[in-house]
């Protein structure tokens, strides 16, 4: 979930746990007009781990965070200083949550990648190389990547496991934000896919197998009430799937606790 202070902040963390909800990641905003005028990332990640921190006084609840540098920012600050200066705050920016991964305020590093729109060949190939870079440190400190990209596909998937490989990242450490129900390893080549948890989504994946992750995407934006999906999605599909023997019990243990346990190397309460 993304989580705004001028959107349902601690409403929407209460409505997750209302459903049934009991840990959640908190992914990095974008706040590019902050990177503009700092040049760093800094305080755009230090907002987002202040905020879990606040989460957590206020609601019981566990409280992940992932940050890195959000790919459509490169387009902006490219246009507002230069191609060079874009590559170089962006590549900053994986470093500085590198080290927030380090200190254990972070548990990967995204979303990253690259716009989700159509672009030029040079914003392709620079965006590439950022992410390139991303994969390389997260490699370095073992922390996955989460990636945010265009529509997601097997042969992207291919190429995203090429990618890693060339710097030494393990496929099963490349996480596809807002994945399709790309399931089997000819469909997914071994990176982890966050399955956007629609039920028409998740049903077809677990038609497959249960190596995935369920993720909302939730917005937190008041002009798109429930964008992408709502904060209560995850825990009440889940139940619901169960009650129509859809899901196992054996397949939410492994969707909600061994699969994002190897993936970011934690242990979840229990």
């Amino acid at each position: 979930m993304h989580l705004r202070r001028d959107g349902r902040y601690l409403d929407a963390v209460k409505e997750f746990k209302k459903a049934g909800g009991t840990h959640f990641v908190l992914c990095q905003y974008p706040m590019p007009h902050k990177v503009i005028k700092e040049k760093s990332y800094q305080k755009c990640y230090q907002e987002t781990i202040k905020m879990a921190e606040e989460i957590k006084k206020n609601i019981e609840i566990t409280v992940y965070t992932t940050v890195g540098p959000y790919p459509v920012d490169y387009i902006k600050i490219k246009e507002k200083y230069s191609r060079q200066t874009a590559k170089d705050i962006m590549k900053k920016g994986m470093e500085e949550a590198a080290e927030l991964c380090k200190e254990k305020k972070s548990i990967g590093i995204g979303e990253i990648g690259r716009p989700h729109f159509k672009v030029d060949e040079e914003t392709m190939q620079d965006s590439n190389e950022i992410l390139s870079y991303g994969m390389q440190i997260a490699k370095e400190i073992e922390v996955p990547v989460i990636l945010h990209t265009e529509s997601t596909t097997p042969e992207n998937c291919r190429e995203f496991k090429e990618m890693g490989r060339k710097v030494g990242l393990r496929a099963e450490k490349i996480v596809k934000h807002y994945s399709p129900p790309l399931i089997l390893e000819n469909e997914n080549h071994g990176i982890m896919p966050s399955v956007l948890s629609s039920k028409k989504n998740i049903t077809a994946a677990l038609e497959k197998g249960n190596r995935f992750m369920m993720e909302t995407d939730y917005i937190d934006d008041l002009r798109r009430p429930g964008a992408v999906l709502s904060p209560k999605t995850v825990p009440k599909r889940t139940k619901n799937l169960i009650e129509k023997q859809i899901m196992t019990q054996e397949d939410a243990y492994k969707i909600h606790v061994e699969n994002p346990e190897k993936t970011y190397n934690i242990k979840l309460k229990r």
